[in-house]
């Protein structure tokens, strides 16, 4: 404990302890904190879905028949209804036979890919892949991802972020070899989208396995919303299609969509779907009313992106680093950790909620504020946000300790 005290008080006399936020309202395009208005740009609530009146009130009506919890986990408690409604809803949205729910799209991952690659686990002899057998992955992939890799004890390869000539290299380094290749959709640092059509390709041609954490694309990307797949070419045709209903659902959750058999096998395998008490019903009979919303608004995912576009542009028309991003989320990369902490303190006294993220989210000096985007973002909010962001960075410009 001694060594946790010195850490922490050195941390916090660096001032790199995070400050998180207490909200004292629903999650919306303006919050409420410290008795105070401020407009939000750190929400994952993309679509501007997770207050909607519709879907508060179905929650309400899943409330009274339901109650407010599942009594357990599903192998042995039994299932709902509307559980199994809400995995047949998710099939059919993201275009697969079967869809597999867990509490969280974290413990998505850490129990899905080493239920990939071991087969029961490891006190059963027949097995999926081998421990010679190796995981590609995107080399800023999602924490969950990486830790999910690190419980399957599988040999991981990391490739260059988004660059399928060095993934291409890999797969033929080990072309003997079973492989899994796996990506996140949209990075949730960058913004930017995975080149997933030439990734199934090389797949293809190397016979590796596919999968996707499209965590930030369910909901936002595709025709349909049905995620990078979709927008990207190859809907159905990646083997694993991993996402979260948290994000532009605007519920909670985690999901593994494909075909039938893989997902009777998860049932059975999957650690965290295994023992984990299933998700609250009412988070279930939401994201059954949410996807169809989006079924039936076609038009807000253009809204979102025309949004996110000028917002974009704006920053970008200033000078300000935006990095690849090509969707919703829309970093602006300044570097020095201390001068990012800064820059969000001066954003939140000017009535904006952006977060600074740095490492070990992202790489060292690498640091940036995030700002993601929702469909319900007013003109006048996101002008009032390129404005603040002008100004800051005048005042930066101008003070010698950034020159």
């Amino acid at each position: 404990m001694e060594k946790i005290t010195k850490l922490l008080s050195q941390i916090k006399q660096r001032g790199l302890y995070p400050d998180v936020k207490v909200l004292q309202s629903a999650c919306d395009t303006e919050v409420i904190i410290n008795d105070k208005k401020v407009l939000m740009f750190g929400s994952y609530n993309y679509l501007g879905l997770a207050n909607h009146p519709k879907i508060k009130e179905c929650a309400i009506k899943a409330i009274e028949k339901y109650g407010v919890a599942s009594g357990g986990v599903r192998l042995i408690s039994g299932t709902m209804d509307i559980h199994q409604m809400m995995e047949k809803e998710l099939a059919l949205f993201t275009h697969y036979e079967d869809a597999l729910t867990t509490g969280t799209g974290f413990g998505t991952n850490t129990g899905l890919i080493p239920a990939i690659i071991n087969l029961l686990g490891s006190k059963v002899k027949i097995s999926l892949f081998t421990k010679d057998d190796v995981i590609l992955s995107d080399e800023l992939n999602h924490a969950s991802i990486i830790d999910g890799c690190r419980l399957s004890k599988a040999k991981v390869i990391t490739y260059s972020h988004n660059d399928v000539d060095d993934l291409k290299s890999k797969l033929v380094k080990y072309k003997k070899r079973r492989k899994l290749i796996v990506t996140d959709g949209v990075f949730s640092m960058d913004g930017d989208i995975a080149p997933l059509d030439k990734i199934v390709e090389l797949a293809q041609r190397y016979k590796a396995l596919t999968m996707v954490d499209d965590a930030h694309a369910i909901g936002v990307l595709g025709k349909t919303g049905g995620g990078t797949a979709q927008y990207c070419g190859v809907e159905g045709k990646v083997d694993i299609n991993m996402g979260t209903m948290s994000k532009g659902l605007g519920c909670a959750g985690g999901f593994v969509s494909g075909g039938k058999e893989l997902i009777e096998y998860l049932r059975i395998a999957c650690r965290s779907y295994v023992f984990s008490d299933s998700m609250p019903p009412v988070i279930a009979a939401s994201v059954v009313a949410v996807l169809g919303i989006i079924k039936n608004s076609p038009d807000i995912r253009d809204t979102l992106d025309q949004k996110a576009t000028y917002f974009r542009n704006g920053m970008q028309e200033m000078g300000f680093d935006t990095l690849n991003s090509a969707t919703q989320i829309i970093p602006w990369l300044i570097g020095d950790e201390k001068k990012t902490i800064e820059v969000s303190k001066l954003l939140f006294e000017n009535g904006i909620f952006a977060p600074a993220v740095r490492w070990p989210a992202v790489p060292k000096k690498m640091a940036r504020i995030r700002f993601n985007i929702m469909a319900t973002h007013t003109r006048i909010q996101l002008n009032r946000l390129l404005s603040v962001c002008e100004q800051i960075g005048k005042r930066f410009k101008r003070d010698k300790r950034y020159v």
